[in-house]
């Protein structure tokens, strides 16, 4: 986990850098992805859809662009 937000487990307190490319509108995470990732491991598309306030289908999408990319530089 990075620094930043083993500051923020730490201190029990949401992340104040909207800009940093981590944060997430979600406070049960602490707005971190590097939090959710750590406090819940894998997840579903439904559990990340409610994080990033977007659709199952949207992220699957995005999965699937991601995958695509992936195989492409293998």
């Amino acid at each position: 986990m990075i620094e930043c937000a083993q500051k923020c487990c730490e201190l029990d307190v949401t992340c104040p850098i909207q800009k940093c490319r981590y944060w997430i509108d979600y406070k049960v995470d602490f707005n971190c992805t590097y939090i959710a990732i750590d406090k819940n491991g894998p997840m579903k598309l439904r559990e990340i859809s409610e994080r990033l306030r977007l659709t199952p289908a949207r992220i699957q999408q995005i999965e699937k662009s991601v995958l695509s990319k992936l195989k492409k530089l293998m």
